[in-house]
């Protein structure tokens, strides 16, 4: 784990600057350019130290971001994916082009390939197809259209999260999740996340519809929203547990939680999902499901130079595992 002395040296910035940013202190007054060098820098500082000698310039692939610049920065789990298809392409040779949601920049005749992060709609995945069959996605299942896909087996993780908490003797068990549209505002995303715990609580007899709650993002601030939303409906019959569907999410209702003066984890226990770099730095210490961002863009950079070197027409898709990882956030005295 890098220390925050580590990343404030490389970021070059101070070691309480780095602390407030990674802790997404609002009243902080630093550049969104500052922001992001710490970001990237603590999520680099995670990935292995043992680089691969470079290799000769092979060529341009395209990285389509379905979020804007700033809003990969509230939601580091698309971030380090897209660092970690740069730090393999970099090890093989090939120029990178960077398409966010704002971005200006556009596909040109030179771009080889593209690897699409996020959800994308049925007619963003026709518009990227039109362009070239040489396709990866990551974080979306496109087998459908006979391109290949990177994705995380969301049930494995819910399902050990949900027998986690029962192990732990948790009978009110809530979850805390978002809500997106796809970026051309065609249709709203249901998450997988959702619809597994839901169902694994029927099953198990222990779901209860009012211990659900959508915030209206995946970011922090509404991570403090939805958390103060369920503490007022709910009062004493808040749940002991909750699962929350990314880590922001999890850090705001941890925050909320504390300034309610209600005690993580003794009276609720908090699990956020990714395990993004800032999940070990807030207190306590954020339990997580560890999803492997960096091996899910090297994945897909290896999937799109298969299909790139093969001509190959079947598609492929990848399902990686997750790892539970037990913090101070769940461990009650």
């Amino acid at each position: 784990m890098a220390t925050i002395k580590e990343i404030a040296e490389k970021a070059g910035v101070s070691s309480a600057t780095v602390s407030r940013v990674l802790n997404y202190d609002e009243t902080l007054s630093v550049s969104e350019e500052t922001k992001k060098r710490i970001f990237e820098t603590a999520e680099k500082l995670n990935y292995s130290k043992f680089q691969k000698n470079k290799k000769a310039k092979q060529g341009k692939i395209a990285i389509v971001q379905w979020y804007t610049e700033k809003e990969e920065l509230n939601d580091l789990y698309y971030l380090s994916i897209r660092l970690g298809v740069e730090k393999k392409a970099e090890e093989e040779g090939y120029e990178i082009v960077r398409l966010f949601q704002d971005s200006k920049a556009k596909l040109t005749a030179e771009i080889e390939g593209i690897i699409a992060i996020g959800k994308f709609s049925e007619r963003e995945v026709a518009k990227l197809s039109e362009w070239t069959k040489n396709i990866c996605f990551v974080d979306s299942n496109q087998l459908a259209h006979k391109l290949d896909s990177v994705e995380v087996d969301f049930e494995q993780a819910v399902t050990e999260v949900v027998n986690y908490f029962i192990q732990q003797q948790h009978e009110k068990i809530g979850f805390i999740g978002g809500q997106e549209s796809y970026a051309d505002h065609s249709a709203k995303i249901t998450d997988k996340r959702q619809i597994i715990f839901e169902q694994l609580l029927k099953e198990k007899g222990l779901y209860h519809e009012e211990y659900i709650f959508l915030a209206d993002s995946y970011h922090v601030s509404s991570g403090e929203k939805i958390m103060q939303e369920a503490i007022d409906q709910l009062k004493e019959n808040l749940p002991t547990a909750f699962f929350v569907a990314n880590d922001a999410l999890a850090i705001g209702s941890l925050r909320t939680l504390q300034g309610n003066g209600i005690s993580v984890p003794n009276d609720v226990c908090i699990m956020g999902f990714n395990d993004a770099s800032v999940a070990k730095y807030v207190f306590p210490a954020l339990s997580t499901v560890r999803v492997e961002t960096e091996l899910m863009g090297e994945t897909a950079f290896e999937l799109l130079m298969d299909r790139m070197a093969t001509e190959r027409t079947v598609a492929k898709k990848v399902t990686l595992s997750t790892d539970l990882i037990i913090r101070e956030s769940t461990i009650r005295q």
